[in-house]
């Protein structure tokens, strides 16, 4: 017997759609395209300064449920109605979820929840509720965790996170460079703002990568950089959306040369783990608007139908409808008083 040397680990290969034959099958109409970019517009516009309105990102922490997920997103359309002239609601649309050792990784990964991995299901699931949304008109932001997956959703994604365990992947920095909508960089789950800075800086320049291409095949690319590409607070060894951390921050943005203009993560550690605790955060960060604060131009919020979380049971029947099976959420009524009360800030 020939010992064998290579894939000695894998045990089972399977072979997925590729990027361009998916979007063929799950096709956005010419109306969903315009809403995207619209979306996108208005995303960096609010960036640079030109539309004077808050983003507020929020949804639930994951995606797992697309019928609750489309109940959460017709509400949020109409409380968007209601806010418009001084708010710019976009929705949390995350499908891969990075987990410290081991769990359940996200819609995308396991659509069923029960470790048989099926990829191809959860990269269709996920492509469908976003084409729904799209057709909808409501803007939608998730993470970038897979370098492999934007291929098969990004054209449906009106503004992209990297998260704090990635922000200072190489890897991820120079997909970053090639993403075509603003994307927001976490700081170190340590409170660390110099690698989302260095992050900033590194997606913003051209770079040279490997990646696949819209036919699934292995092929290098070179992207002119992203400049439309900014820091997310998210509190580390203690929380940092405080006045005193916002203001240090701006001054490390200044002194690298990068525009002040901040986005502030309302749950993880600013929450201090605790999802009870957002309200408390945009109530800071309002009163920091009112005093003349003009870096801050988002927030994120964990929100969901009903408020809490669960765990992933077998029995997916006795699993409680619209409640979290990853982060804690806020609960819907709850959503509602917190952004209505940002309107103040505006």
């Amino acid at each position: 017997m020939i010992n064998q040397i290579h894939n000695t680990n894998i045990e089972s290969e399977t072979v997925v759609t590729s990027p361009i034959d998916l979007r063929q099958q799950i096709k956005v109409s010419d109306h969903g395209k315009d809403n995207i970019l619209t979306s996108r517009k208005t995303v960096d516009d609010i960036f640079l300064g030109k539309d004077k309105r808050l983003i507020v990102i929020v949804g639930p922490c994951s995606i797992h449920d697309i019928k609750a997920a489309k109940e959460y997103a017709l509400k949020l359309k109409l409380l968007q109605k209601e806010v418009e002239e001084s708010i710019y609601i976009m929705m949390r649309v995350y499908f891969e979820k990075p987990r410290t050792t081991v769990g359940w990784k996200g819609l995308i990964s396991d659509p069923d929840m029960d470790d048989s991995l099926d990829v191809e299901k959860g990269l269709r699931q996920g492509r469908e509720l976003l084409v729904w949304l799209a057709e909808q008109g409501i803007p939608t932001a998730t993470e970038a965790l897979n370098p492999i997956t934007p291929q098969y959703l990004a054209d449906l994604i009106s503004w992209c996170a990297i998260g704090a365990r990635t922000t200072e992947s190489q890897t991820h920095r120079e997909m970053s460079s090639g993403l075509s909508m603003t994307v927001g960089f976490k700081n170190g789950t340590d409170g660390n703002l110099n690698m989302a800075v260095n992050a900033i800086r590194a997606c913003s320049s051209p770079q040279s990568f490997l990646g696949i291409n819209d036919k699934g095949q292995i092929s290098t690319f070179k992207a002119r950089g992203n400049i439309s590409s900014h820091i997310i607070l998210r509190g580390g060894t203690k929380p940092n959306y405080d006045n005193e951390s916002v203001l240090k921050c701006e001054k490390l943005l200044k002194e690298n040369g990068l525009a002040k203009r901040i986005m502030i993560d309302c749950s993880h550690d600013n929450s201090n783990q605790d999802y009870r605790n957002q309200g408390k955060v945009i109530e800071d960060i309002k009163s920091q608007i009112l005093s003349g604060n003009k870096s801050i131009f988002g927030v994120m919020l964990e929100s969901n139908l009903f408020s809490g979380k669960q765990k992933i049971l077998s029995d997916k029947e006795s699993m409680k409808y619209g409640v979290s099976v990853t982060d804690g959420c806020i609960d819907w009524n709850e959503t509602v008083s917190v952004i209505q009360s940002l309107k103040e800030a505006r």
